[in-house]
């Protein structure tokens, strides 16, 4: 894996989890003002996008990636259905299609180590 990838990958995996855990001091270094409302909301999506995104990019397979992007939204989404947020109409199937996306993101990684075994 070159140096270059190897620095974009972490670079983005901590652009993602500073989004995620800090995204109003993101939104003013970035656009001089605060995530508010919604935009928080997909400040930290965006997050958990760079951050699988970044563990996709790094060595090992990039199905990796995609399960923690996959889980980490339906988490997210949930969390917000969950606390009192004002959902729209497609958050709860959205956490659903995230979960089962997921759940069979990681039966095909099981099913090909099976196959190595």
């Amino acid at each position: 894996m070159g140096t270059v990838l190897k620095l974009t990958a972490v670079a983005e995996t901590a652009t993602g989890l500073a989004l995620l855990i800090i995204p109003g001091l993101v939104g003013r270094l970035l656009f001089g003002d605060d995530f508010v409302g919604v935009a928080l909301q997909v400040a930290r999506i965006a997050g958990i996008a760079l951050a699988g995104l970044g563990v996709a990019c790094w060595p090992g397979p990039p199905r990796l990636g995609m399960m923690i992007y996959g889980a980490g939204v339906a988490v997210y989404l949930a969390y917000i259905g969950l606390t009192g947020g004002s959902p729209g109409v497609l958050l709860w199937p959205a956490v659903v299609l995230h979960v089962v996306l997921t759940a069979l993101l990681m039966r095909t990684s099981s099913d090909a180590k099976k196959a190595f075994d």
